[in-house]
């Protein structure tokens, strides 16, 4: 058998090993249904009018925008994968300096990330000024622009350094680098989970104890209840950028902290700051950080064999403007490849992630057994993070990470009913 056709069957039973992965851990079905039937989704018996007519006109000015940066993202990758120009970017950057192929790689990488970044930095300048004009922002142009820069940076250094390993494994093994990749690829995604929020996290937001109180008590004593000890509460300064509201818990082992928002601290009551954070302790008990990364990695292992079966199609590389996979200006379409495969799994993760969350709100209404909490922090919520509250059906599907407010609100009902509540 030939590298490339091994290099496809590997894909395709990494590909099903994923599928067997999301059919068994994914919770398709939480609640029986509840006597008297299922709670109606029904937006209009969650939010008032005006918050309806608000949130969905903050919607409508945003979702052409988003969608348009998409497209566009797409687009301008699609210039320099599937022609000429990303390669010759890639040689042109690095003939000062000798245009040895690290170089190649190294600069074309970095260039190609800033050019698309830089290609859709107006339409996200346009949605900063949508979330100011609606509240929802609370970042000067200043601070916008420095988060843009720091985002920008970090994704094109991990970007080249990603590619230059990748090229060199080309180079040095041309026949079963990609299975070597794979291996990598499935690694590197279970490294960056750990280290995510140990050194991301930090560069974006400063973090602080929660000072002594009785919902820092009750925090610890929720997380107890729940079998998962923590080792801190911490208040992040949020609203230095947003009013939204959220909380999180972060790490792994004796690094796990509960993290809340301190938009979160002046806008919620405790009793639903603790179904909040309830519902991220669900994600904890359910082992969700470490199903995901597995998703993650075997996907990832599944995406680097099909490259590997892709970057043998010859007539794929000539449209490139390269002669073989390890030429250093592949990068251009490697950038382009990854693009495509990761919109065309996106409705697949958010479809998931769905599910996840719902088995969330489920843990949580459990663990608190307050369900009008939970309920009034889901409006709360929803009318602070002008959160759409009856989105298009495709827009959902594809796009849709959470439940909508309204189905969130009418699981709870279920769950109340089902209980004698």
């Amino acid at each position: 058998m030939s590298a490339r056709r091994l290099a496809l069957l590997a894909a395709l039973v990494l590909g099903a090993a994923v599928a067997v992965v999301i059919v068994v851990a994914t919770p398709w079905h939480l609640l029986p249904t509840p006597p008297g039937g299922r709670t109606p989704v029904d937006p209009a018996a969650v939010f008032t009018p005006e918050q309806i007519a608000r949130a969905t006109s903050f919607a409508s000015a945003l979702r052409p925008a988003s969608l348009a940066s998409l497209l566009l993202g797409l687009l301008v990758s699609a210039l320099f994968g599937l022609t000429r120009a990303g390669a010759a970017t890639a040689r042109r950057l690095a003939r000062p300096l000798g245009g040895g192929w690290v170089w190649q790689v190294l600069l074309g990488s970095i260039a190609l990330v800033v050019i698309g970044r830089l290609a859709t930095l107006p339409l996200a300048a346009y949605g900063e000024v949508v979330r100011h004009r609606y509240g929802l922002s609370t970042r000067g142009w200043g601070l916008w622009a420095q988060d843009v820069a720091l985002s920008t940076a970090i994704s094109a250094g991990l970007t080249a350094l990603a590619l230059l390993a990748l090229v060199a494994l080309i180079r040095r093994a041309p026949r079963t680098w990609w299975a070597w990749a794979a291996a990598a690829a499935a690694a590197l995604v279970v490294v960056g989970s750990f280290l995510y929020p140990l050194l991301i996290e930090p560069a974006f937001n400063r973090f602080q104890p929660m000072p002594a109180s009785p919902l820092r008590s009750e925090l610890f004593a929720l997380a107890e209840r729940n079998g998962t000890p923590v080792d801190d509460v911490l208040v992040a300064d949020a609203s230095r950028r947003t009013t939204a509201l959220n909380a999180y818990v972060s790490g792994f082992g004796s690094t796990r902290r509960i993290v809340v928002y301190d938009t979160v601290l002046d806008g919620l009551p405790d009793s639903e700051v603790e179904s909040i954070v309830a519902h991220e302790l669900g994600h904890v008990s359910a082992d969700d950080v470490l199903t995901g990364t597995l998703i993650g990695a075997l996907g990832s292992a599944a995406g680097v064999a099909l490259l590997g079966w892709l970057l043998g199609w010859t007539p794929l590389l000539r449209r490139a403007g390269v002669d073989a996979a390890g030429d250093p200006g592949v990068v251009g379409l490697l950038l382009f490849l990854v693009a495509v495969g990761t919109l065309v799994s996106a409705p697949v993760q958010n479809g998931v992630s769905r599910h996840i969350e719902a088995r969330a709100d489920l843990h949580a209404l459990d663990l608190t057994e307050d369900p009008q909490a939970f309920i009034d922090m889901q409006e709360r919520l929803g009318v602070a993070n002008l959160s759409d509250p009856d989105p298009p059906a495709l827009w959902q599907w594809f796009f849709g990470t959470h439940p909508t407010t309204a189905q969130r609100v009418a699981f709870a009902g279920d769950w109340a009913r089902l209980h004698g509540r």
